[in-house]
């Protein structure tokens, strides 16, 4: 019979940072999110610690991933790719584009790899989010893309540090931050042992 237990669990109100490198909170659509984070602007990332797992099989992580703004997906420099990144324990489980902007059907977009790893894949503009055209931060005419992470694999150290970063390109950005950002909400790893 399995078990899982919730060894971690943050939906950042608190503004709860224990444990978190790089922890920035912000005020995202009336809720406190951890972010708002771009490479050319602050450093771009955040790692979890998390120590004194119970013995088990299998960990999943699963979180929301907020896309604000105009990221550009798969395009060459200078505007892109613009990629996201998500490892744990050094080990890359996600490696995308996102490409966040309205494309008509009869439009030729710049695809994004996501739900699949760059650089090999060419989706549609926010292939696989949640919900779409959420409010922008900057501009009006941008908007922000919400994914649903859930990640499982196996994993039976006690410690665990998960790392979540971007590799944006922004050549031609004057506000940086408004341009292309990220965050993340209810982040929740569960220890599963089988």
């Amino acid at each position: 019979m399995s078990r899982t237990v919730v060894v971690y669990n943050n939906d950042f109100e608190s503004n709860n940072l224990t444990n978190i490198t790089n922890g920035l909170t912000a005020t995202y659509n009336g809720s406190t999110v951890l972010g708002r984070y771009n490479s050319n602007v602050n450093k771009g990332f955040f790692d979890l610690s998390i120590n004194n797992l119970p013995k088990h099989d299998l960990v999943i992580v699963t979180f929301d991933l907020y896309i604000h703004d105009s990221w550009d997906g798969n395009k060459s420099a200078p505007d892109g790719p613009d990629i996201w990144e998500m490892k744990v324990d050094g080990n890359t489980y996600i490696y995308a584009t996102f490409a966040n902007f309205q494309c008509s059907p009869t439009a030729i977009c710049s695809p994004q790899s996501y739900p699949d790893n760059y650089p090999n894949f060419y989706h549609n503009p926010k292939t696989g989010a949640y919900a779409t055209n959420l409010p922008g931060i900057c501009n009006a005419a941008n908007s922000t893309t919400l994914y649903k992470i859930s990640k499982t694999f196996r994993h039976s150290s006690s410690s665990l540090i998960l790392e979540c970063s971007d590799k944006l390109i922004q050549t031609n950005a004057t506000d940086k931050l408004c341009d292309e950002s990220w965050s993340v909400d209810n982040l929740k790893v569960q220890a599963v042992s089988l």
